[in-house]
Formats: structure tokens, C-alpha cells, sequence
């Protein structure tokens, strides 16, 4: 952020001649409201076990999958909103000693945030932080001497099962309390249950295969300029995650954007009657919409705000800065509205 100081009677050291020169000012944007949808999309990678092609015989399990695949869902979808600079509203605000305006702060993008006033700290979404990922067990490190020995994967898959169920007898002996070596007190048996659980976790693997699932943050920015209907956003694929909008393997995602709002060309400004003290100061009047993003013909979220480049830029005069008088205020830096404004008399 960029705090701008006009030293006024700087100006008063001046020679005639250079006093006449155009007085100094400070240029600025009002800001256009962006759009910005974070999408968590989770990865699950499979890979099929070494020995899933007995998993139904040893372990009567049918539905293992002895492919490898890949496949992405969205898990959660959230909107925030910010503001970009709208270079069709680019302003130069007047400094000269005739208006007391001592403090200009601008976003570093050249936004307008307030006048004569310290600006609110802009907020920004929270920064995405991965899972810390769980170790995978090595099943290797849990097979005896006779497994690791064995001289084909059938005699393995045999081996590897007994001992899965040997592991599964032990654990019902300690829970009903009828084991040979029972633990003397409860965290020994948590202890004892917690290791049990990661040895046929572990084993399992060579049936089950291994699934990692990785979540990652996409984000997809869009910045509204008309009313629009189930417009193409983007298109998802569960095999391909993110696809382009023109390749049709994805599934179409729409979205809207609805309210009393028209084309930014069709925008009213009230340049017509402008103040007697025009200091080349602007301000938005933001208008409400809905913005609906859509799974196909679903729903899924929709959200209510108010949008910078739908609705009049209103001018204020430079009355508001007189000797008598001066004011501070604060502009929304999403809308380019104004946040708040109080006049306060000037004492001699």
C-alpha cells in the first residue's frame, strides 16, 4: 500500500512563474470487481497389489480392481471477491493548497482506499495448506522369513493370508480379553490393538493395492462484464481433473450472473453536471447480484454481492475539502464504493 503526502506549502517557495504551472495531482483507479472461485479438488491414485489376482480366493474379496487409474472430484468450492483496476476508470485527483487533502493512500495497483484517513487493511483469502501426508507401511516389513521365501505368488498370496488371519484371531482374543498375554492396563491393550491394525493394513496391500489420495487448491478468476445466463465457466473430468472449455470428455460447469445490473457500456455516468470544485475525484455505486455456478442443470452455490463496474460513478465535489472544513474517507477496495466518510471542522 502507498501512502501519498501533498506538502502543500511546498508550493507557497515557489517563484510566479512556477506557481502558475498545473497543479500537482495523484492518479488512480476505481476498481472492478474479480471473481475469484477456489475449487479443492482431490486425487485419488490406485495402484493394484502384487498379488490382487488371488484377493478373491484367499480373501474373498471381489471388487478389486487390478488396473491402475486416476480420478479427480471436487470436494469443495469458495468464492471471494477482490478488486482489479478498471482502466476505464482512471482518474487524477487535484492536490493544490486550496483543498486540504493531506493523505492519499492507493492500493500498489494504483487503487483508491482513502482520503485524509488511514485505510483498513485489505483481506485476503487464507493460503491453501496441503495435509501432511501419512506414511504408507511397507508390507515387505511385515512378511516372516516363510513368506519372503516362497517359491511362487500363489504360495505367497496363501501365506500372506493365514498370517492376515492369524492377525485378525489375535485381535479378537485382546478385545474380548481371552489373549494369552493380556496387557496390564489399557494403552498397553491401545498399543498393542494400534500395532495389530498396521501389520494387516500393511498385508493387505499386496490384495487391496495401494490408494493415495492428494487434495489441491485450483483457482479460477472471472470477471463479470454483463449479465450472462448458464454461461460455459469450465469443464471437469473425473479421469482428467480441469479440462479446456472446448474439450468436450468434461462435464460443462455454468455460471450466472442476474440482478438489476446492465453492460458496462451501458453504464450511466454523471459526467453531464459536474461540481462547481471538480478535483477529478470518483467514486462507484455498486450494484447487487447474484452469482449462481452450476454442475450441468445443478446448483451448486450460489452467492449475493455488490459488483464495482455495474452501476453510476458518482462525482464528489471538492467542497468536501475546504478551509473550514475537510473530510475523511474510505473507499471499499472491491466496489470502489464508498466505506465511510465524516467531515470535521478545521479549527483557526
Amino acid at each position: 500500500m502507498k501512502k501519498l503526502f501533498a506538502f502543500l506549502a511546498f508550493t507557497l517557495l515557489l517563484t510566479p512563474a512556477q506557481a502558475q504551472l498545473p497543479v500537482d495531482g495523484t492518479s488512480y483507479y476505481l476498481p472492478k470487481t474479480e471473481l475469484q472461485f477456489r475449487f479443492l479438488v482431490e486425487k485419488t491414485d490406485y495402484t493394484p497389489g502384487q498379488l490382487a489376482m488371488y484377493a478373491e480366493r484367499y480373501m474373498k474379496k471381489t471388487d478389486v480392481s487390478l488396473a491402475p487409474s486416476t480420478t479427480h472430484k471436487i470436494i469443495d468450492m469458495q468464492m471471494n471477491a477482490v478488486g482489479t483496476p478498471d482502466t476505464a476508470k482512471h482518474y487524477t485527483l487535484t492536490l493544490d493548497k486550496r483543498f486540504t487533502i493531506s493523505q492519499v493512500e492507493r492500493m500498489d495497483n494504483g487503487i483508491l482506499l482513502a482520503i485524509n484517513s488511514d485505510a483498513p487493511a485489505v483481506e485476503k483469502p487464507a493460503s491453501f495448506i496441503p495435509a501432511r501426508k501419512v506414511p504408507v507401511p511397507d508390507p515387505k516389513n511385515y512378511m516372516n522369513e516363510d513368506i519372503l521365501t516362497a517359491g511362487s505368488s500363489a504360495k505367497m498370496a496363501e501365506l500372506i493370508a493365514q498370517e492376515i488371519y492369524d492377525i485378525r484371531e489375535s485381535r479378537n482374543l485382546l478385545s474380548r480379553g481371552q489373549a494369552e498375554f493380556m496387557p496390564k492396563d489399557g494403552e498397553q491393550l491401545r498399543i498393542m490393538m494400534n500395532g495389530l491394525n498396521i501389520q494387516e493394513q500393511a498385508l493387505m496391500q499386496v490384495f487391496d493395492g495401494l490408494t493415495v489420495k492428494d487434495t489441491t487448491e485450483v483457482v479460477i478468476s472471472f470477471i463479470p462484464s454483463e449479465p450472462v445466463d448458464h454461461q460455459l465457466f469450465f469443464r471437469f473430468s473425473k479421469w482428467e481433473g480441469f479440462t479446456d472449455v472446448d474439450d468436450l470428455s468434461g462435464t460443462p460447469y455454468y455460471i450466472s450472473v442476474t440482478g438489476d445490473i446492465k453492460k458496462e457500456e451501458e453504464n450511466s455516468t454523471k459526467e453531464t453536471k459536474k461540481p462547481k470544485n471538480d478535483i477529478g475525484l470518483r467514486v462507484n455505486m455498486p450494484t447487487k447480484a447474484k452469482v449462481t455456478v452450476f454442475d450441468e442443470e445443478k446448483e451448486m452455490k450460489s452467492y449475493e454481492l455488490f459488483l464495482g463496474q455495474f452501476g453510476e460513478t458518482e462525482i464528489l465535489s471538492g467542497d468536501l475539502f475546504g478551509k473550514k472544513q475537510t473530510t475523511k474517507m474510505t473507499i471499499n477496495p472491491v466496489t470502489g464504493g464508498l466505506e465511510s466518510i465524516k467531515e470535521q471542522p478545521i479549527s483557526n
